[in-house]
């Protein structure tokens, strides 16, 4: 096997190509021996050894995501314990569980180094050499979507249990900044990966702009998008929004350098969708404070409602402007000559409207007798 010798020119290390497995050396074979046999036995060989190597990369891989989701699971049960005040039995138990997860964590670290090791000391050949330029992002194809069907009420049931259940990592969330805490806080939580995460978030911002505490919403809509990004890629893939937490993160931290135009484009992707989710959080904001300012408008309208069901302001902008300043100037006898010099059918019908919407009260000093002695009887 011929070997390259480690040469530096210009700053250039090309030590990486001392082990190739591949060279004319392979012609150098004994006479009675079938070179093109021996060449492919050589080559299978070299197949079945990557295979057994991918092999055992999945293997981990699996361990780990099966852990991530018992875990899970663990952690949610330990929660409900302790909000149940359960029995200090089950939450040592629990507990217990927990903590040998964690070791197992130690462990899978270990086989993942071992597996990256074995990788970088694999020589290259021409099955590692000759492949297409082109990169791309692979995720596992052991965790498929789940597809759901709900109804509106039942979406709307797993909302509130699960925003009941997970609120303060909710709110933890959505105060990260960096990448980097964000992706580790959701490799320790993967059940925040999903849809319900994201209708927190987007209506805690609505929320927030209807405070005016608009920095904060500025900065939960950041987290906001990171998780709408996450789902929608992992919609993109038909994967399971768990496993695309990684490679999510990976492409991000990289755009952020912009060291590329596609990562630059990808970047700019991204804060446009961040700025226009922006937007429509101020609509929606805006939106529901017009519709709040209508129903108290509606409620202080049926509030002063007089016994007829006429509304005393509205009566009283209808109201010619003699008899207006009558009532505004709460002159009696000036309001009997008034109605008297009007014809009889107009007198007649803003006087009835007047008694409809309490604006005049017909033999005032006999209402409020009655309203006396019914407060006598009260007491």
């Amino acid at each position: 096997m011929s070997k390259f010798k480690s040469v530096t020119s210009k700053g250039i290390d090309y030590s990486a190509w001392d082990h190739i497995e591949i060279s004319d050396d392979e012609d150098d074979t004994h006479p009675n021996i079938d070179t093109p046999s021996l060449f492919r036995w050589r080559h299978q060989a070299r197949l079945e050894k990557m295979a057994e190597l991918e092999k055992e990369k999945q293997t981990v891989e699996k361990e780990y995501q099966r852990r991530e989701q018992k875990k899970a699971e663990i952690q949610k049960k330990l929660r409900e314990a302790e909000e149940s005040n359960a029995v200090a039995e089950d939450l040592s138990k629990l507990k217990l569980e927990l903590s040998e997860l964690e070791k197992q964590e130690a462990e899978w670290k270990k086989k993942e180094a071992e597996i990256a090791k074995k990788e970088k000391e694999t020589p290259w050949n021409i099955d590692t050499i000759c492949h297409d330029g082109k990169s791309k992002t692979v995720i596992n194809k052991s965790t498929p979507a789940k597809k759901e069907v709900l109804t509106d009420e039942e979406r709307s049931k797993r909302q509130t249990e699960f925003t009941k259940q997970n609120e303060k990592l909710l709110k933890k969330f959505g105060m990260f900044r960096r990448y980097e805490d964000s992706e580790q806080f959701l490799l320790e939580h993967p059940f925040l990966v999903c849809e319900e995460t994201a209708n927190y978030l987007v209506l805690w911002c609505i929320n927030l702009e209807v405070e005016e505490k608009r920095d904060l919403m500025n900065h939960v809509s950041h987290q906001t998008i990171v998780m709408q990004f996450i789902l929608e890629l992992a919609k993109q893939l038909d994967r399971d929004p768990k496993s695309c937490v990684r490679p999510f993160f990976s492409r991000i931290k990289l755009a952020e350098k912009q060291s590329v135009e596609a990562e630059r484009q990808y970047m700019a992707a991204f804060n446009d969708e961040l700025e226009s989710f922006k937007e429509r959080v101020r609509e929606r904001a805006q939106a529901r404070i017009e519709a709040a300012m209508k129903e108290v408008e509606m409620e202080e309208r049926q509030a002063r409602l007089g016994p007829g069901g006429l509304d005393p302001v509205e009566v009283f902008e209808s109201l010619p402007k003699a008899l207006q300043e009558c009532f505004e100037s709460k002159d009696i006898a000036l309001l009997q000559k008034t109605v008297m010099e009007m014809p009889k059918e107009e007198a007649e019908y803003h006087i009835k409207r007047c008694v409809d919407s309490g604006l005049w009260v017909p033999d005032a000093k006999k209402a409020e007798g009655q309203e006396a002695e019914g407060a006598e009887a009260a007491v």
